[in-house]
């Protein structure tokens, strides 16, 4: 076994202080289910504190809207362009979850067939890390130029970007299985299709689902920068469109949209880890 791969696995459940690591670099996900009320309502203060003197401090020093919008002046351009945000935002959201289901449910394969045979692992390693370190949003272009300007380009950056975020988290979480649960299911006469639905898959479920959590965040933000290259429809597009009109309110309304999007997307996945992963708690 190799032992990089040994690295503590992900937890969802309620332990106080719990260490939670990624082999990507996100943390810290079991801190909310440890949140007491006063802790709630400090947050919430926090916040109120921050909106509210932000108003406050823009509109003393008289800042120009165009540099800086007060955040009444955004949640109101919130619900004016609403009718004309709202298209955008089920494109984006198509584009999301047609692309990140397909870079998913690849890079869910892979892993599958990589900790399985040894070999095929070292013949697709190099281009997984190609495609990890290559900025999706490049290929934009030459994307369009094959597909034109629907949504199948950005589907496809989309894919690209979060399938490998989805692999390399699941196939170290199928290697961090204990070696001797696998040996004790053969000496039961356990298969291989047994030994890894049975062990393997519910013992990489944090992993699995931390690898999906990452890649959707990463897929989101290739979205938005891909309807910003190239695409007439999308948020992306709509912060294109504000921006250029120097209409900044409604540039900060769909930024907050999108803010809105990850953080449901974030806690949507911090659910079903409580719910599929806390096996280690």
């Amino acid at each position: 076994m190799d032992t990089q791969l040994r690295d503590q696995i992900p937890t969802f459940g309620a332990k106080q202080g719990a260490d939670i690591s990624l082999s990507g670099g996100l943390s810290s996900l079991s801190s909310g289910s440890n949140r007491t009320a006063f802790e709630t309502l400090v947050i919430i203060l926090v916040a109120v504190v921050i909106i509210g003197g932000a108003e406050l401090l823009i509109a003393l020093f008289e800042v120009p809207q165009y540099i800086l919008p007060r955040p009444s002046l955004i949640a109101a351009a919130l619900v004016s362009e609403w009718k004309f945000i709202w298209p955008h935002l089920l494109v984006t959201l198509y584009e999301l979850l047609v692309g990140f289901t397909i870079g998913a449910s690849i890079g869910f394969l892979l892993a599958a067939v990589i900790t399985q045979f040894p070999f095929v692992e070292k013949i697709v390693t190099p281009y997984i890390l190609l495609l990890v370190t290559t900025p999706m949003l490049a290929l934009v272009p030459l994307l369009i130029l094959r597909f034109g300007f629907g949504s199948e380009p950005r589907i496809i950056a989309v894919a690209l970007a979060s399938g490998p975020m989805v692999m390399i988290n699941s196939a170290t979480g199928f290697r961090r299985v204990d070696l001797a649960k696998i040996a004790l299911a053969r000496s039961f006469g356990a298969s291989t299709l047994q030994i890894f639905t049975k062990i393997r898959i519910p013992m990489a479920m944090p992993m699995i689902i931390v690898g999906l959590m990452v890649g959707s965040i990463f897929g989101l933000l290739t979205t938005v920068g891909a309807e910003m290259v190239g695409g007439a429809e999308g948020l992306g597009n709509r912060l294109n469109y504000y921006s250029s009109m120097i209409r900044m309110p409604q540039f900060f309304a769909v930024i907050t949209l999108l803010a809105t999007i990850g953080i449901s997307i974030y806690v949507f996945f911090f659910w079903v880890g409580k719910r599929w992963g806390s096996w280690d708690a």
